[in-house]
């Protein structure tokens, strides 16, 4: 199927305003234009933030720039200035169908820009806050970044290892789990536009997102009364599931349940090990992790990972290396689903958006804009033919 007019692209013909900037607003931009949207990305003077987050660099701006824009027309505004603002407000009367910020709290209600405002002129738009700590409370003029919010939400307090310092997830999950839920929140009410004819406002937060991440955590404290602690690379309440250092490497085991323990036991040579009382069920694992991880760790240095892999795949025991980058990047499995794409104009490809629609991964028209290079807002704005909304 054709990847741009076919099913990979349901949001053709729906134009998305982005007044973000950094990882959140980018990224939920970035999935609405990879599933099809038209997206004008709104930037100051000297860019997006992120465009100078490097090195590294290529093709004029950061790397990290360059995985979140993808697909999208720059235009340089002073929003602060009336003839640009009110360029925009004309552009998403005439033209939006959803506009997206992340902002720092407040500034778009002191520009004139906000739901309220635009809503009123346009009532068909969809508009999505992407706040740092809420839209209430003693917190929500505040602003917020991945990391705060890892710190802030709890997350922190359960990665790295017992003992060690709080250790904050590598990926920024905060904020681009925000943008995820950005995108969510738009396309449910574009859906619901299709019905009613009118538009709608979503609101989320890093702060929620954040939280959200710890439902399991905060489950688990909300029943047991106990605080969750740090577990390196294991999980609390299912043992053994954690990485073992082998003879080359290190490799992710998941014995999760009492069939796949016994099967593990068996593997390493110590059958007897599944019958122990201290181990013959998980709520008993849990509490004698200790013990028994004293006794796994060894076995593991014997051999190195491919080996363990063969014998543990062969038992049917849920098994990973712990790769780098390069070595994800290089797999064979990586490059069968295709989630990496050669992008035109970049230089590089980058990971695509991680689902497909009737077989067909959705892939972006173009790569990230330079620094206003679609022109005038005013200028395209008069050679853009009206449309009907959806």
């Amino acid at each position: 199927m054709d990847p741009v007019s076919g099913s990979a692209q349901p949001l053709a013909g729906i134009t998305v305003v982005e007044l973000g900037h950094s990882v959140a607003g980018p990224f939920a931009c970035q999935i609405l234009a990879d599933l099809g949207a038209q997206v004008i990305k709104i930037e100051k003077g000297a860019g997006d933030d992120a465009r100078h987050w490097g090195p590294p660099f290529v093709d004029g701006a950061s790397a990290t720039f360059q995985a979140l824009n993808r697909g999208k027309r720059s235009f340089t505004l002073d929003l602060r200035g009336p003839d640009d603002r009110q360029a925009l407000i004309d552009f998403v009367v005439a033209r939006a169908d959803v506009v997206v910020q992340n902002m720092r709290p407040g500034q778009v209600a002191e520009l004139g820009l906000d739901a309220a405002g635009l809503r009123a002129l346009q009532p068909r738009l969809v508009y999505c806050n992407m706040g740092a700590f809420g839209a209430a409370g003693p917190l929500a003029d505040r602003p917020g970044y991945d990391p705060l919010m890892q710190a802030f939400g709890g997350i922190m307090s359960v990665v790295g290892e017992p003992g060690g310092a709080p250790v904050r997830v590598g990926p920024s999950i905060v904020d681009m789990g925000c943008g995820l839920w950005a995108a969510l929140g738009v396309l449910s009410l574009l859906m619901r536009r299709q019905h009613t004819g009118e538009g709608g406002v979503v609101d989320v937060s890093l702060l929620e997102t954040s939280i959200g991440w710890m439902s399991l955590f905060s489950a688990q404290f909300l029943a047991g009364g106990k605080l969750p602690s740090k577990n390196g690379s294991g999980q609390a309440g299912i043992v053994p599931y954690r990485a073992y250092r082998t003879a080359d490497g290190d490799l992710v085991v998941a014995a999760g349940n009492d069939k796949l323990f016994a099967s593990l036991c068996a593997v390493l040579g110590h059958p007897e090990w599944a019958a122990d009382e201290r181990f013959v069920s998980n709520p008993s694992r849990v509490v004698n992790a200790a013990a028994l991880y004293a006794l796994l760790e060894p076995c593991f240095l014997q051999r190195g990972n491919a080996e363990w892999t063969a014998r543990l795949e062969a038992a049917g025991i849920p098994c990973a290396p712990v790769q780098d980058v390069a070595q994800m990047l290089a797999h064979e499995q990586t490059r069968a689903i295709g989630l990496l794409q050669q992008t035109a104009g970049s230089s590089i490809p980058l990971v695509g958006l991680p689902l497909s629609l009737d077989g067909v991964r959705p892939t972006a028209p173009r790569s990230a804009p330079a620094l206003g290079e679609a022109g005038s807002l005013r200028q395209f704005l008069a050679q853009t033919p009206s449309r009907e909304k959806s």
